[in-house]
């Protein structure tokens, strides 16, 4: 199983050895700049991938649709995530099982143009969000159910490394399906 594997079964160690290579992705970079080009990167997908978009990179493995579907869904749940840390001192954030999202949101009958668009609409409000956050903003707490506690600077470096990931699946995919 790879570090970049997120299952909900994964254990105290295998989520460290996750957080840790995601946060390796981001490598020195300024997250911020990493979560503002990532919409124009996934406006490309549709086209580039045609109808091979609902074909997976192999057996149960995502196809470039499903990954679409899974980052809007995520954009959505930074921007709660994102919020509470802000509105609320020291919030409880939830984890979710990203598999579970796929199979039972039915993200592989969606539509990709969708998801694209769901991405921007949220990511460019998160921004907006983000960008308006002072130094004592980014050092504000919350306890993640399954990692423990993180600062808003912590997840936006998070946040990026997760986009970083999934572009890359994407080029893997693309690769392998065309």
């Amino acid at each position: 199983m790879s570090v970049f594997t997120n299952a909900s079964s994964s254990s105290r160690e295998e989520i460290a050895g996750y957080v840790g290579a995601v946060l390796g992705l981001v490598s020195g970079r300024e997250p911020i700049e990493i979560l503002r080009s990532t919409s124009a990167a996934l406006d490309a997908v549709p086209a580039r991938f045609g109808s091979a978009i609902q074909t997976p990179e192999a057996d149960g493995k995502w196809s470039a649709n499903v990954v679409l579907q899974h980052l809007a869904d995520s954009e959505l749940v930074f921007g709660w995530r994102m919020r509470l840390v802000l509105a609320h001192d020291r919030p409880v954030l939830t984890g979710y099982d990203q598999d579970r999202w796929a199979d039972r949101l039915h993200y592989a009958d969606a539509d990709p143009l969708d998801a694209v668009e769901r991405f921007s609409i949220l990511r460019r409000s998160n921004l907006r969000l983000i960008e308006r956050a002072t130094p004592a903003d980014l050092e504000r707490v919350a306890v993640h159910s399954e990692r423990g506690e993180e600062s808003l600077a912590h997840i936006l470096r998070l946040y990026a490394g997760h986009d970083i990931l999934h572009l890359r699946q994407l080029d893997r995919i693309h690769a392998t399906v065309i």
